[in-house]
């Protein structure tokens, strides 16, 4: 496929879900019928965000494979399932391992966690305020 072809991934079918009772879903399965609705309901934004989707995606200074470990990474921080299954299955249409699939959720794994621990200096910074004004 050439960069000219390219599209946009399609996350249509990206969540596959094993309960079809809505009570019980959290996501709604993907389907080309939500697809739709969710382009007819706004077709110009639809069209410019897949636009911008294809030209992100286009291989650059960053090849294509690298760009959708990025996003599958991005996708783990951000707990979309739709993003991990679509971006997942386009890393490994464009070449990705198993094992380069694993160590970028391992960053991103590693990068949630890094921000809760930076953040524990707020935490830490709140209860110091709290604690001079009661010694004072």
């Amino acid at each position: 496929m050439t960069a000219s072809t390219r599209t946009a991934p399609d996350n249509s079918h990206a969540l596959q879900s094993t309960s079809r009772d809505p009570a019980t879903q959290t996501y709604p399965p993907a389907s080309a019928e939500l697809a739709e609705r969710r382009r007819q309901l706004a077709p110009g934004t639809h069209d410019a965000f897949q636009e911008f989707s294809k030209q992100v995606f286009e291989a650059g200074v960053l090849g294509a494979k690298n760009k959708q470990l990025i996003a599958v990474a991005v996708a783990h921080v951000t707990q979309c399932p739709y993003c991990i299954r679509a971006h997942t299955k386009a890393a490994l249409h464009r070449g990705a391992s198993e094992q380069e699939l694993m160590e970028a959720i391992w960053v991103a794994a590693e990068m949630r966690a890094g921000g809760a621990y930076a953040h524990a200096t707020v935490a830490l910074d709140a209860a110091t305020h709290i604690h001079d004004r009661r010694d004072a």
